[in-house]
Formats: C-alpha cells, sequence, structure tokens
C-alpha cells in the first residue's frame, strides 16, 4: 500500500499526457491528520528545479497537508513561468482541499529545460484528477506515477508497536548524494513533533540515500519528504522509531540501486577500520566514483590496483601499504600487496561486495554504486536528461 498503509493519508496517481507513453504521470498524497506535520531534505546542487525552491518555503514551519508529484518533465530552468506554474499547482490543490497553498509541496522529475502553457495546463488537471481519486488504498498508483526511466515502483512498509511507516521512490540516474537521492514520500501515523520529525529524516537520510553514489551525478529535483498524520495516537520509542526509518530508507536506497540504469552489477563498498565516519564515506566514495573500478567490475574483472588507486586520492587518515581489500569474501590484497589470486573472485552474481580495510581506526560506512556498462552509456546518449 505503499504511503497510504499508515492511517491518515489518501493517494492516488493519473495519466494526463505529461509522458508520451501514456502512463501515469500526477500523483498527490493527502495527510489527513489528525497531525500536519512535516519534514524535508533536498539536494544540495546550486541549480534548484522550481519545485524546489517552493518546498524549501513551504517546509519551514514543519507543516504539510498534502503534496503533489509529476514525471515527464522536471520544471527546472524554466523562468519565472515556471516557478509560477509550481505556485498555481498548489494552489489547486489548496482549494480543492480547503487548505492553504503554503502547506502543500510540490515536486517534478523528468526532462530539464521544458515547459510551457500545455505543460501547466496538464499538471494543473491532473493535480484536480488526482485529488479526486484519492482513497486510502490509492499509494501504488502514486508509485507509478512518479516513476521516469524507473523499470518498477518502490515502496516500503514498516509495522511498529501501534504505528506505521510507508513510502515510495523513484530514481533510476542520477543518483548521487546531496542530503537528498531523487524523489522520496514517506508517511508515517505516529505521533512526532515537527522537531523530532526533521531530526529522524535527516539522520536516516545521512545513512541510507546520502550513501547511494549510482553515477556521480546529482539532480536538481532531489527530495525526500516525511508527512506525519498521528493517526495512530501511538507516541513510538525515539530509538525505535528512528531505526525503522532508517530501514525504510536503506530498503528504498537499495531497490533505487537495483535499478539503475543499464547496471549490471550492483556494488556494496563497505570500508572498515577508519579513523572516522567521514573518512570511511569519503573513502568509499572514491572507489564509487571511479569510472575505470566501475568498468572493471562490468568486465567480471576483481581489479583491487584500481581500489587502491582510488583510495590514494583522498584526504582520508591511513597508510595505503597497510590496506586489505577483499572482492566478494576473498581478500585479494593484503598490507598493500596481492594476497589471493584473482582467478578466485567470482564477480558474474550481480551482488559485488568489495570490502575495505583501512586499518586506521574503528569507524566503518558503506556506499552503494553500480558498474559502468555500454547499456548506461546507451540509455544516457539516447535519453535527455
Amino acid at each position: 500500500m505503499s504511503v497510504t498503509a499508515p492511517e491518515g493519508f489518501l493517494a492516488d496517481g493519473v495519466a494526463v499526457g505529461l509522458k508520451s507513453t501514456g502512463k501515469p504521470d500526477v500523483a498527490v498524497v493527502v495527510n489527513q491528520g489528525p497531525l500536519k506535520v512535516g519534514a524535508a531534505v533536498f539536494t544540495s546542487n546550486r541549480a534548484k528545479a522550481n519545485p524546489i525552491l517552493w518546498s524549501t518555503q513551504v517546509i519551514q514551519d514543519g507543516v504539510v497537508e498534502a503534496i503533489v508529484l509529476n514525471s515527464g518533465g522536471a520544471n527546472c530552468f524554466t523562468g519565472s513561468f515556471g516557478f509560477q506554474t509550481t505556485h498555481q499547482t498548489a494552489e489547486k490543490a489548496a482549494e480543492l482541499l480547503g487548505v492553504s497553498p503554503g502547506d502543500v509541496l510540490v515536486c517534478s522529475t523528468g526532462l530539464i529545460g521544458t515547459g510551457d502553457e500545455t505543460f501547466r495546463a496538464k499538471v494543473l488537471e491532473g493535480t484536480e484528477q488526482a485529488i479526486a481519486g484519492a482513497t486510502s488504498d490509492g499509494g501504488e498508483d502514486a508509485a507509478r506515477a512518479i516513476m521516469t526511466t524507473d523499470t518498477v515502483p518502490k515502496t516500503s512498509t514498516f509495522r511498529g508497536d501501534g504505528w506505521v511507516i510507508g513510502a515510495m521512490a523513484k530514481g533510476a540516474g542520477m543518483l548521487a548524494p546531496g542530503l537528498a537521492t531523487m524523489l522520496v514520500v514517506i508517511t508515517t501515523d505516529a505521533v512526532l513533533t515537527a522537531e523530532e520529525a526533521d531530526a529522524h529524516l535527516r539522520a536516516a537520510t545521512r545513512v541510507s540515500f546520502d550513501r547511494l553514489d549510482s553515477d556521480g551525478c546529482m539532480s536538481t529535483n532531489d527530495q525526500v519528504t516525511l508527512m506525519v498524520s498521528g493517526a495512530s495516537g501511538v507516541t513510538p520509542e525515539p530509538e525505535a522509531f528512528a531505526a525503522a526509518l532508517a530501514d525504510v530508507c536503506l530498503d528504498l536506497a537499495g531497490q533505487l540501486q537495483a535499478d539503475a540504469e543499464g547496471a549490471s552489477h550492483d556494488i556494496s563498498i563497505r570500508v572498515v577500520g577508519a579513523a572516522s565516519e567521514d573518512d570511511a564515506v569519503e573513502v568509499g566514495r572514491s572507489v564509487a566514483r571511479n569510472n575505470l573500478f566501475k568498468a572493471a567490475i562490468f568486465g567480471n574483472d576483481p581489479n583491487w590496483g584500481r581500489v587502491l588507486a582510488a583510495i590514494g586520492t583522498t584526504e582520508a587518515s591511513f597508510d595505503p601499504y597497510a590496506v586489505d581489500v577483499s572482492f566478494n569474501g576473498v581478500r585479494l590484497c593484503s598490507a598493500g600487496a596481492p594476497d589471493r589470486p584473482r582467478e578466485e573472485v567470482d564477480l558474474t552474481p550481480r551482488a559485488t561486495d568489495v570490502l575495505i580495510d583501512l586499518k586506521a581506526g574503528a569507524a566503518a560506512a558503506t556506499i552503494l554504486t553500480n558498474d559502468l556498462t555500454h547499456d548506461y552509456v546507451h540509455e544516457n546518449s539516447a535519453y535527455s536528461s
């Protein structure tokens, strides 16, 4: 049921012709309360789409009545017309729901730099249709409506002790960190304050979406939103809710990784023995963004030399000549020197685990990425993004 699994939420997804395929392209999620709490994190890209500029203002008071999302157009670099389109979308939703436009978030995804009167009319039409059709079991339809190059909808649910978290996400390309990755909507019927929602969301995002680095390309439209209805009447233990929210975000991040454009390997880069968590993240990300490493994995080549070359570009504290590197459980490099024969590693399975032991401390972190394939290059040369 996705975002409608918790009590107090309605959702829908409709098709209004924004996509040439005729598939659903406008979604809404409505919070029926009694709480109307919201929190969000956004792309740190300085080039921000109009919905990001709008939603950044809306979220300031921690009140969110609804969120409208469209695929089939990013509404980014579309000038004042684009910002007015976002504003009118919020106004249309507010009018139909009897709420303030300043409590309606807006998200868009698709091609940058396009938008005209037809686009605006279709978004407004979709907003009206989706709100009219929103139901307590419409979460799956909403999840399909936000897809672009995604091959499958991405949803997750967690059931706690009297409270529930539901979520949906989209993303198959431009997966790189910046507080958020692609579009994600998370709902819960737990009782939380705006301050608690914000803190929990930022903590969960930090260890999930912010560590998904599929292709090193950061979107202009990334937004992760948490909506709180409080409809269960249950106030969870902070530690329990934080852990559950992190689990949901990690689940979605894994689904995003698995659906990355053209990928043939899902790569987990686990860095242990780091002097600090920041060092572990920096080292893992240096490997995840190294095209030589990613191409080697595509060729089923456990080239540990490319790992050492990549991590040597970082400012993390470690001795390169003390590092161990393992692929799928086989240690190929020990103390910066050859250990086991490469032939002992089988990289034909899709799941690929790379373990880097820096021997510099007790901190650890995991970065998720994918290989660099012919299909990725073809898809991104044939599809404008």
